[in-house]
């Protein structure tokens, strides 16, 4: 019996995951257990395994595809068993952009795929699978100059993005009658009308091209686009206002290098200054509920738990992992989760659950180096706390200047949804809750 695969789901939240590589193809057999495709949400990546072992009778997407949850991917099964039952709608009406396995047809003289399509006309028959023909129809992309990289020659959808990523476009009215060597002059290469009765390459030989310039066009992964999206929705909806002051670090410094000494006689992980930090907001967010809430338009969602956002550094890009009610978490639980969640999103294998829900957000840039920035809003999230490197300073004890560790913070907050005066007091609160942690440690 036939076996077919799906588009897992990976967390409630993810709707598509986009295909990154298929390690099979159709006709390959295969073991339980292997590796069939990988994939990605815009956060992580996965791997899927064959559910049972037999043959790879049909495949109904393509690599760069971005594939609904729970929507149907392969076929695993034996030779000459009915899969019509499992062919999508969609693909069954549009036969050839599923991939099936099929009796040898007799060889016919070999074209090379490249050559075949720079032969024929803008306006010819392509081997194209349904959604890049719909692509090319809506980027007017130049249809002569793709290199398919689809089975059996085809053009898929990955090829008429690269073209469109290029500008290798033509406009509908130099779309008939032109020939691949045609050279657009129009913006990013476009070919336009006059492009048709433009000098021959000989009749222009003896004007003196500008040195090309060297660069490197490199297509933005998702999770960088998921990024720009959010950060310019951010910048552009809210009116953000910074706010930055500093605090004596002595004592925080102190007790730190306490625990670090005694981590393992106390049957304690090894806290960071880090940690700490999230564990002071973590209990005086409570009191500043303006800043512990999502700005929805014409309304205010004030959560009764703190849940931690911590933006977090990976190769991927910016992640934002939650800590889920971490006002009732100890320090020693909040740093263990921290570093899990953290951990979780550098390997790219966090749910992706837990990269949503966050009421207020933490980033911290001490560690380089940087003494003041402006950190950007996670929206719907009304307010971002900046975590600064430690600097020497001076004040006055006792009449005598004396130097101490001053750490910076540096908190960001929505206008809309809050006024100067009530950051600043959340501040002023931390401030103190920072300078005497151990006051702290005792509620």
């Amino acid at each position: 019996m036939a076996t077919l695969v799906i588009m897992p789901r990976q967390g409630q939240s993810v709707e598509s995951c986009i295909i990154t590589a298929f390690n099979k193809k159709v006709g390959d057999t295969v073991e339980a257990g292997e590796i069939l495709f990988s994939y990605e949400t815009d956060k992580s990546s996965f791997d899927e395994p064959a559910p049972a072992a037999g043959k790879i009778l049909a495949i109904f997407r393509e690599e760069g595809d971005d594939v609904p949850c729970l929507e149907n991917v392969l076929v695993i099964g034996n030779d000459g068993e009915d899969i019509s039952e499992f062919v999508p709608k969609t693909e069954a009406e549009a036969a050839p952009a599923v991939t099936e396995a099929a009796p040898e047809a007799p060889k016919a003289e070999a074209v090379p795929a490249v050559e075949a399509v720079a032969t024929a006309s803008v306006s010819g028959e392509f081997a194209i699978s349904p959604r890049a023909r719909l692509l090319a129809e809506k980027t007017h992309a130049d249809l002569l100059k793709a290199v398919p990289t689809g089975p059996n020659g085809r053009i898929i959808e990955r090829d008429v993005q690269k073209l469109v990523d290029m500008g290798l476009t033509v406009s509908p009215a130099a779309k008939d009658g032109y020939s691949s060597a045609v050279e657009g002059s129009g913006i990013s290469g476009k070919v336009v009308l006059a492009d048709l009765n433009a000098p021959k390459a000989e009749e222009a030989a003896a004007v003196t091209a500008a040195p090309a310039a060297e660069y490197e066009d490199v297509k933005l992964p998702n999770i960088r686009k998921i990024i720009a999206k959010s950060m310019h929705a951010s910048l552009s909806t809210m009116a953000q206002l910074t706010l930055n002051t500093s605090f004596d670090a002595t004592k925080l410094l102190a007790l730190r290098a306490s625990l670090k000494a005694g981590a393992e006689k106390m049957g304690i992980g090894n806290i960071t200054l880090n940690d700490m930090v999230l564990f002071a907001v973590s209990r005086v967010l409570l009191n500043h509920k303006d800043l512990n809430a999502h700005y929805l338009d014409d309304t205010m969602r004030y959560f009764s738990n703190v849940n931690l956002g911590v933006a977090v550094d990976t190769p991927r890009g910016l992640m934002v992992p939650t800590l889920f009610a971490a006002n009732k978490m100890t320090l020693n639980e909040i740093s263990k989760s921290a570093k899990v969640v953290i951990n979780a999103a550098q390997e790219g294998t966090i749910n992706p659950d837990l990269l949503k829900g966050g009421s207020f957000t933490v980033t911290n840039l001490g560690s380089l180096g940087i003494e003041s920035f402006t950190p950007v809003i996670n929206p719907p999230q009304t307010g971002i706390l900046g975590v600064d490197t430690i600097t020497k300073r001076i004040k006055e004890v006792n009449g005598e200047d004396v130097t101490y560790p001053a750490m910076g913070l540096s908190l960001t907050f929505d206008h809309r949804a809050l006024d100067g005066a009530p950051a600043a007091k959340f501040l002023k609160e931390l401030v103190f809750a920072l300078e005497n942690f151990d006051l702290l440690l005792t509620k």
